[in-house]
C-alpha cells in the first residue's frame, strides 16, 4: 500500500486526484495540504465527496507529511512548490509535481516563459510524465513532472507523424480548452458573463506551453518548432487540439492511421480512430483516454491530427495517477479505466 500526501488538494486538479485515488486499491491518502482551506473538512468544501472521505485540510508541511507518506503530489502553481519538492526528495519520498517547474530541461527556456528558475538543480533528474513517450524513465525516477494539458493533447496528436518522418518539423497546433483549465480561482477572463457565448484566443505566439510541445516532439539533432494558439471555450472541461503538419511524401489516409496505430499499439489510453473520423471532447470527458483522428488534406499536402482529452484527467490528475502507478509498481491502468457519461 502506497501512502500518498496531496499538497494543494483543494484546487480542481487536486480534488480530481483525490476522487480517482479513493478508488485505487493500492493507495491510501494520508495527508491533505492547502493554504486558504486549512482546517476545513474536505467533504464540506467539496460536497460531492460527502461520505467518501473524512479528512481535514492541513498546512503544507513537508516534514510532517513525510512521516506518513511514501509519495507526495504537489498541486501548486509554478515556482511556489519547488523548494517543497526538493525537501520531499530529501526525505526520500517519491514526488509528482503538477507545476511547470520540472517539465522543461533548459532553465533558460523556463526563465524566458516564466521567471528565474527557483531550483534548477531539480531538472537533471526530473522525468517528463508522459508515459506514452517516457514510460521506462518514469518507472525508475523519484521525480515526475506532469505535462501541461495542452502539450499532452498536441504531443499525442503529432508524435507518431514526427517520429515516422511523415511531416516536416514545423507544426501548427490550434487548441480549445474548457474553463476549468484556468483553475478554481476567479478572474475577469473566466467570469461567467465574460466567457459565456464567446470563444477567444489568448497568449497568441507566447503561451507558456509552447516550449513543452517543441521539447517533447524534438529529438537529438532534429528540432521541432511551430505555432501554438490556445482558445478558451465556454464549457467546463475538455481540450480539442487540431494539429497540422506539411507532409514529406504522399500518403493514403489508411496508411497514416496504421502508422499511428502501430505507434500506440500497446497504449491503453490512446485510441486512434478509423480514417475520416474525428474525436469530440464529450467522447473522453471524465476519462483518462485520448482519442486521435487522422485526416490527409490532399489539396494542401498536409496531415491533420485532431485529439481530444479531458484536461483535468488525461491532462492532469489522471496522468499523475498513470505515472504514480508506474513509479510504485502497480499496473499502469489501475483506477483509471472508466468511461464517460452519455449524453
Amino acid at each position: 500500500m502506497t501512502r500518498v500526501a496531496i499538497l494543494g488538494a483543494t484546487g480542481y486538479g487536486g480534488i480530481e486526484l483525490v476522487r480517482i485515488l479513493l478508488e485505487h486499491p493500492e493507495v491510501a491518502i494520508t495527508w491533505l495540504g492547502g493554504h486558504t482551506t486549512v482546517g476545513e473538512e474536505l467533504a464540506d468544501f467539496y460536497p460531492h465527496l460527502a461520505g467518501a472521505i473524512d479528512m481535514q485540510v492541513r498546512e503544507i508541511d513537508v516534514s510532517a507529511a513525510a512521516e506518513v507518506a511514501d509519495l507526495m503530489v504537489f498541486c501548486l502553481p509554478h515556482a511556489v512548490g519547488a523548494e517543497s519538492v526538493a525537501e520531499a526528495l530529501e526525505h526520500d519520498c517519491k514526488v509528482i509535481d503538477f507545476s511547470a517547474d520540472c517539465r522543461l530541461k533548459d532553465p533558460a527556456v523556463y526563465e524566458r516563459y516564466y521567471e528565474k528558475h527557483p531550483r534548477p538543480d531539480l531538472l537533471e533528474d526530473a522525468v517528463y510524465g508522459l508515459p506514452e513517450l517516457h514510460r521506462d524513465e518514469i518507472v525508475e525516477t523519484q521525480l515526475t513532472a506532469v505535462p501541461g494539458c495542452y502539450p499532452t493533447s498536441a504531443i499525442l496528436a503529432l508524435a507518431p507523424a514526427i517520429r515516422a518522418g511523415l511531416i516536416e518539423p514545423k507544426v501548427i497546433v490550434d487548441s480549445k480548452s474548457g474553463v476549468s483549465g484556468a483553475g478554481r480561482k476567479l478572474s475577469l477572463t473566466t467570469h461567467y458573463t465574460e466567457c459565456n457565448e464567446s470563444v477567444a484566443a489568448y497568449n497568441v505566439a507566447k503561451h507558456r506551453h509552447t516550449p513543452e510541445i517543441s521539447q517533447e516532439l524534438s529529438s537529438p539533432g532534429a528540432s521541432v518548432g511551430g505555432t501554438f494558439t490556445p482558445h478558451l471555450i465556454p464549457m467546463d472541461r475538455g481540450i480539442l487540439s487540431t494539429c497540422y503538419g506539411d507532409l514529406t511524401r504522399q500518403i493514403e489516409p489508411d496508411e497514416a492511421v496504421e502508422i499511428y496505430r502501430d505507434f500506440y499499439a500497446n497504449e491503453t489510453f490512446v485510441r486512434v480512430l478509423d480514417s475520416g473520423n474525428v474525436p469530440a471532447t464529450k467522447h473522453v470527458s471524465g476519462t483518462n483516454f485520448c482519442h486521435v483522428g487522422i485526416t490527409i488534406d490532399e489539396a494542401s499536402g498536409r496531415l491533420i491530427a485532431v485529439s481530444a482529452i479531458d484536461n483535468l484527467i488525461k491532462g492532469l490528475a489522471g496522468a499523475a495517477v498513470q505515472c504514480m502507478n508506474l513509479m510504485t509498481g502497480c499496473d499502469e491502468a489501475t483506477a483509471l479505466v472508466r468511461y464517460p457519461h452519455w449524453p
